[in-house]
């Protein structure tokens, strides 16, 4: 048996659905490995998954595909890859709640925005609210990041990042207007999010066992598109006391479940959503062109 460890982006959510399925119904030890699945509480998100990574603490991390580029264009390279995307479509958003009248990107010039800190969270919403007409003058916070979507909840941010199948689910439950704001909407080609990555030099020496990690994960996806309720069973039992008792697991993976794919589709990337995000982030100055020559991604483990 081999031992792998994969090192989540955020606490259990809909997203890591398919891992603890994976996990719980034996795929893995089916295919012949013993999997971790390393819950970010466990240090209080002092490590980032992309610096598990990079440490060798964890041989699969979570995070958004930022994090690849990041990773490759550091002092100390990484040569991380993504190698499965969770979701087909991006179903994140810029998310105001709707008794604060912020109706449009533009009205938050001068709002407190609570930002993740990701790579370039902060330039791309600043970039949103100058597509929607404002100048992008943000007054932008770092609230611990596991608190950050309760700072929205409790009137201490204007704005911030959600996922449209987690919190969306949450503030949808709790009768809780929101406002979503699309990055499609306002001319910005992200990319995907969230991705499983791994470094490419780990993947050839252990190819195998990587191949059946990724195998048995998108198994489990898979099954939880077809067996919802079991799916949320299993979920259930791994998540925060918060999101069991304020997050319908059920809505939650049924409103999921059309953004996983198809047996053809599911972990798949495309190349020209990806570039079409890379050279977003070249045209707007943020990174060199040297980010286009790069192999930043592969579904060599998914199609074989």
């Amino acid at each position: 048996m081999h031992n792998i460890k994969i090192a989540l982006d955020w606490t259990p959510n809909v997203n890591h659905i398919g891992l603890f399925v994976a996990k719980e119904l034996g795929f893995y030890q089916d295919s012949g490995i013993i999997v971790q699945i390393i819950n970010p509480l466990e240090d209080n998100y002092s490590e980032t998954p992309g610096k598990k990574l990079e440490l060798d603490k964890a041989d699969f991390a979570i995070a958004p595909f930022e994090t690849v580029i990041s990773l490759n264009n550091k002092q100390n390279l990484v040569d991380a890859i993504a190698v499965y995307a969770i979701l087909q479509e991006d179903i994140s958003s810029i998310a105001t709640l709707k008794t604060s009248g912020i109706n449009s990107p533009k009205q938050l010039d001068h709002k407190v925005y609570a930002s993740y800190k990701a790579r370039y969270e902060d330039h791309i919403v600043k970039q949103v609210v100058k597509n929607d007409g404002g100048k992008g003058k943000l007054n932008i916070t770092y609230p611990n990041k596991l608190g950050i979507w309760n700072t929205l909840l409790n009137n201490q941010a204007d704005a911030t990042w959600i996922f449209d199948n987690w919190e969306g689910i949450e503030a949808a439950g709790k009768g809780i207007t929101l406002n979503k704001f699309a990055l499609k909407d306002y001319q910005i080609p992200y990319g995907y999010s969230p991705v499983i990555i791994a470094k490419a030099s780990k993947i050839a020496e252990n190819h195998s066992a990587y191949f059946n990690f990724i195998q048995a994960t998108k198994k489990g996806y898979l099954y939880a598109i077809e067996h919802p309720k079991r799916a949320a069973e299993i979920l259930n039992n791994f998540l925060t006391p918060h999101d069991r008792e304020n997050i319908n697991i059920l809505d939650a993976i049924n409103y999921t479940a059309k953004y996983i794919g198809n047996p053809h589709t599911c972990g798949t990337m495309q190349t020209e959503r990806i570039n079409a995000f890379l050279t977003w982030l070249v045209e707007n100055g943020i990174e060199s062109q040297q980010i286009l020559k790069q192999h930043l991604f592969s579904n060599d483990l998914i199609t074989g």
